[in-house]
């Protein structure tokens, strides 16, 4: 047991150290185009820092937060170059060019997450930061050459809610279901496979998007009508983080204990389930009760109805089911392993 708990205790290490990552990529606004022309070169340059402050600051709220949320609440020129230094950490140099009193470059912002949520909560705006669980976009067609619409991905997402790897595979098409996509998936280290479907017609390009995991397959949406394969990208990823927001922002005071026997064949799949539940936006409070190497007891504390709890959860793999004593969470693996799971 005391083996059993240390290398538990390494691997959520690991996991830790992954999410202070990922919090840093959301907090960080990359590829903001500058250009000053000022009395010296100098002042060109603090000039173009600062307008990058301010229009990264507008986007990384907008990174955040839903527009319904922000409707009234954000004024235009809200963002001072007081404020815009404030919620500002550093600013890198991506490109540059220097000439006369001009500077012209690609600058990249990095936010402090602290200040920025407190600017948001004065403003009463819901916001969230804590990044979906990552997936694996398939892009697939039967329409289009599959190879040229997965070309016009990147290999994957850097700084969105919604990470994603992206997978090449030929064999991937809009009918795959879990067992053939669940390869890829675990080879990438993410939870979740997103089949992005390509269709409409060159020069308004559509794409559907569904989320598949071992617990089914969710339709998250569709894009607008798209001009070129590489707006399609960018509206799809767009679609991917909205639809995030739109089940993970909390804008209600209301929570709801609940308790669950958690079922799990290995320590492997231990870490991933706890892992999923600290996790999530929904859950708070999460404690365990006690613990064997089998299954464990976990207590927590959920925001908003039963019904998003369980879409939030399936989201990651993971099945919850009620049972007289609270509820049953079990993944795939456990569910189809004889642990008395029904």
């Amino acid at each position: 047991m005391i083996r059993f708990v240390i290398v538990a205790a390494a691997i959520w290490l690991g996991f830790a150290a992954q999410a202070v990552g990922q919090t840093r990529d959301i907090y960080t606004i990359r590829d903001i185009t500058v250009e000053e022309e000022a009395d010296s070169v100098i002042e060109a340059q603090q000039q173009a820092f600062m307008s990058a402050r301010i229009e990264g600051a507008y986007q990384i709220i907008d990174r955040l937060t839903l527009p319904e949320d922000r409707a009234g609440k954000l004024e235009p020129g809200a963002i001072t170059p007081e404020v815009a230094s404030q919620l500002a950490a550093a600013v890198d140099v991506e490109q540059e060019t220097r000439g006369g009193n001009r500077y012209v470059g690609k600058l990249a912002v990095v936010y402090n997450p602290v200040n920025v949520r407190d600017f948001l909560k004065a403003r009463g705006i819901p916001y969230i930061d804590q990044p979906a669980p990552k997936a694996v976009v398939f892009p697939v067609s039967d329409r289009f050459p599959a190879s040229v619409w997965a070309e016009a991905w990147p290999d994957q997402s850097v700084g969105q809610l919604a990470p994603y790897a992206v997978s090449r595979s030929p064999l991937a098409s809009a009918f795959s279901g879990w067992p053939e996509l669940e390869a890829d998936v675990q080879a990438a280290d993410a939870r979740r496979a997103i089949k992005a479907v390509l269709d409409g017609s060159r020069g308004a390009f559509r794409v559907d998007l569904y989320s598949v995991t071992a617990a089914g397959e969710t339709r998250l949406g569709s894009t607008g009508s798209m001009p070129t394969l590489e707006a399609a990208v960018d509206a799809a990823s767009g679609v991917l983080d909205y639809v995030w927001k739109s089940q993970s922002i909390i804008r209600t005071q209301e929570r709801t204990p609940a308790r669950s026997t958690v079922f799990f064949t290995s320590l492997v799949e231990w870490n991933s389930l706890r892992s999923a539940m600290a996790r999530s936006p929904l859950v708070e409070d999460f404690v365990i009760e006690g613990l064997s190497r089998t299954g464990a007891v976990v207590a927590f504390v959920h925001a908003g109805d039963t019904n998003r709890l369980i879409s939030n959860l399936r989201e990651r793999g993971i099945m919850l089911d009620p049972d007289p004593s609270g509820w049953v969470m079990t993944t795939a693996v456990s569910r189809g392993a004889d642990l008395g799971v029904e």
